[in-house]
């Protein structure tokens, strides 16, 4: 009997291939941060993390031709992981990890990394597309069988509130318009809204913010089933923010952006951002998006 590996559903990968793939990718990341050169992690890296963290390499290396004098290596211990069951390809799975980097005031162990792998077929390898961060109590947990494998969510789901493949267009529609309003208040939805709004105007520099869905390729969303029967789903998006000057007033660029700089600044300049977007999408009711980590990735002056 011939078995059809696209047909039949299997486990992505086993915990040791996991194990590897996490592996691969720290060390490959902490030559490329070291050096500030994306050529020696771009094997490793893909969808919204590789544009976002190969774009700022890029431009320090730029800056900081010599390499990252504050370098200190990324530590990624501690490590769970999810893995689906599925057929076909892309094959992916999810490392819950804890970081040496916990963010603002939170101390060692206070925070989760959650880092997407994906293998897009049988002749390529793990590289990673996604990283959300959350509290060490939002993490949810997942539905998973008696073997302990997960089950992965379809993208047009329709037992959800919102599917994934509608995540990306929906919350770019949303940023602009407000709707549609299927997500709940928070930092990440109507927060940045109203701070979009407040900051649009200032000392004679106008803003004006555009959205769009991210959704195709290594970019596609990604969700687990959880315990509870929602679904925690990772997926992309793209932001610019084009900042108009009056006569007379000039508009202000990092060394990092006038790095990625196309054009010339006189009176505008367009920022580019790519972000990765974690969001709990229950049967019925909002969608909480949980974590946003966005990266520029390009600027253009007029």
């Amino acid at each position: 009997m011939t078995v059809h590996g696209e047909r039949e559903v299997v486990p992505s990968a086993t915990r040791a291939e996991a194990a590897r793939a996490l592996t691969a990718f720290t060390d490959a990341y902490n030559k490329a941060d070291k050096a500030y050169d994306p050529a020696l992690d771009a094997d490793r890296v893909t969808g919204a993390f590789g544009a976002t963290t190969q774009a700022g390499f890029s431009a320090r290396h730029v800056t900081s031709p010599g390499g990252n004098a504050r370098y200190s290596p990324l530590e990624l211990t501690g490590a769970a992981y999810t893995i689906p069951r599925q057929a076909g390809w892309p094959r992916w799975f999810v490392a819950d990890t804890d970081s040496n980097r916990d963010q603002d005031d939170q101390g060692p162990g206070d925070t989760r990394w959650l880092l997407l792998f994906i293998r897009t077929g049988p002749q390529q390898g793990w590289k990673l597309a996604y990283l959300s961060i959350l509290g060490v109590k939002d993490v949810p947990a997942f539905a998973k069988d008696k073997d302990g494998w997960a089950q992965p969510v379809r993208a047009d789901d329709p037992s959800l509130a919102l599917a994934p493949k509608d995540l990306s267009t929906s919350y770019a529609s949303y940023l602009q318009s407000g709707k549609p309003p299927v997500f709940a208040d928070g930092g990440h939805t109507s927060g940045w809204r109203e701070a979009r709004q407040k900051n649009a105007v200032r000392s004679g520099r106008v803003s004006q913010f555009v959205d769009q869905p991210l959704n195709e390729g290594d970019f596609a969303p990604l969700g687990l089933r959880t315990a509870d029967g929602h679904a925690l789903v990772f997926f992309a998006a793209r932001h610019f923010e084009r900042q108009t000057a009056a006569k007379g007033v000039r508009l202000e660029i990092t060394p990092d952006e006038k790095a990625m700089l196309t054009g010339q600044v006189t009176t505008s300049l367009t920022r580019e951002w790519i972000s990765n977007e974690l969001a709990l999408v229950p049967a019925q009711g909002a969608v909480v998006v949980m974590d946003r980590v966005q990266g520029l990735v390009a600027t253009k002056g007029e």
